[in-house]
């Protein structure tokens, strides 16, 4: 029942989909039971055969179908056995045939049992050696044998792939060969051999393929072995070549380590001698800078003896010139006086009058010294003051020259040139005290 469900349902969605095209369809008979011997390119030549066909037709189905596990491995099983497919143990001999006696029950009820004598799907597209089961078969229920010939099935439906890729395929389908004539021989290997080999050459022409004399299970065999044996060899070089890479990833971190150390010690050792040339430099800058400071001391000393000497000097000046005031007041007042006395002794009258005037001009010229001497003693003062401001500005600046010395030559190696300090106040100081006396 299910089986025409499938048929009904799927049957024109892949007959739109693949456009199978048909050759020979008039070699299936419309009753009475057959083999259909088939090379088997696809999984998907299970489903285009039926497809074409207007009887039930029944494949055997590799066991690992019917034996699955789980949700899935069930699910499989009853699908394959609900399209009409019976398990077969395709490890050959005994086991086969013992999975072979459900289709021996099924051509016995007058049904198409459909076989792919190679065993197997062909590992390249090539038509290999048939297997003698599909003769046994045949001669044990005096059948018929149709070969078909599937094409391009590989196509629309590779090895491994899933989804099958639309695309048209081809189903060659030629005459019966009959095999009465050996029935009652079926145990006799040559002549399963001579069927089969038969069979095996039909299928040849129908398809085009190219045959191999030799079994699609060895051929996979040798496949699957030569792959193993590349892969172990791919193994075998890609431990190889991870050993090696370990072992050269080993001696160039050793180097890489090595250089490392050299290159530290080296950086220490430039390290250490940088920090020599600094301290020596250093120390160098410090005694020059301890020279330059005992220069400016020196010069600062000088400068002070200049100084004190020009204000001692203006000071003895403004004395001399204070006494001389004094003395020309006193010189003035003697005047004074004697002209009083001679102006007594020419008019008595007037005595009164010419005492005042004297006294007067005596006051007017003390007057005139006291203050002529007081200008003289401040400017004697506000040039001491200015002499004492002179020496303080120069001692600052001496240090600050001495500091910055020491920082310029902290900084950048060298020597420091020695500077002389010139100071030109005391001259200055004269010159303004020998203008304000003129």
């Amino acid at each position: 029942m299910f089986y025409w469900l499938m048929k009904v349902t799927i049957g024109p969605v892949l007959t739109v989909l693949f456009r199978p095209k048909v050759e020979g369809i008039e070699h299936i008979p419309e009753r009475g039971a057959a083999i259909l011997a088939s090379n088997h390119l696809s999984f998907s030549d299970s489903f285009f055969l039926p497809l074409v066909l207007r009887r039930r037709i029944t494949f055997p189905a590799k066991m690992e179908y019917f034996t699955g596990t789980g949700v899935k491995g069930r699910l499989t099983a009853a699908f394959f056995r609900g399209v009409g497919q019976i398990p077969i143990d395709r490890s050959g001999g005994s086991a086969s045939w013992v999975a072979m006696e459900g289709g021996l029950d099924i051509l016995r009820s007058g049904e198409l049992f459909g076989i792919y004598p190679e065993g197997t799907r062909s590992p390249d597209g090539r038509l290999y050696r048939g297997k003698t089961g599909v003769a046994r078969l045949a001669l044990e229920a005096g059948v018929p044998i149709i070969p078909v010939a599937m094409i391009d099935t590989d196509k629309a439906q590779p090895t491994g792939q899933i989804v099958p890729t639309i695309t048209q395929i081809g189903i060659r389908i030629g005459e019966p060969l009959d095999v009465t004539q050996y029935v009652g021989q079926e145990s006799d290997h040559l002549v399963l051999r001579r069927i089969t080999d038969e069979v095996m050459q039909s299928l040849q022409r129908l398809s085009g393929q190219e045959y191999v004399d030799e079994y699609a299970a060895d051929r996979k065999r040798a496949l699957q072995e030569r792959a193993e044996r590349m892969m172990a060899a791919a193994k075998a070089q890609a431990d190889a070549a991870a050993a090696k890479a370990r072992a050269e990833a080993a001696a160039a971190t050793a180097r890489a380590r090595e250089e490392a150390v050299a290159a530290a010690a080296k950086a220490r050792a430039q390290a250490d001698e940088y920090a020599e040339w600094a301290r020596t430099e250093y120390a160098a800058a410090v005694e020059r800078a301890g020279e330059a400071t005992a220069r400016a001391k020196d010069e600062y000393a000088a400068a002070t003896e200049r100084l004190q000497a020009q204000v001692a000097e203006v000071t003895q000046k403004t004395r001399a010139q204070a006494d001389e005031a004094l003395v020309k007041a006193d010189g003035a007042l003697t005047k004074a006086r004697a002209q009083a006395v001679e102006a007594t002794g020419r008019a008595f009258a007037s005595v009164s009058e010419g005492a005042a005037l004297a006294e007067g001009w005596f006051a007017q010229a003390r007057a005139d010294s006291a203050a002529r001497a007081e200008h003289l003693q401040e400017q004697a003062e506000h040039l001491q003051e200015q002499a004492d401001e002179k020496s303080s500005r120069g001692q600052e600046s001496d240090q600050e020259r001495a500091e910055r010395s020491v920082a310029a030559e902290g900084s950048q190696p060298g020597g420091v040139g020695d500077e002389k300090v010139v100071d030109t106040a005391p001259e200055t100081k004269a010159t303004s005290v020998s203008r304000e006396r003129d």
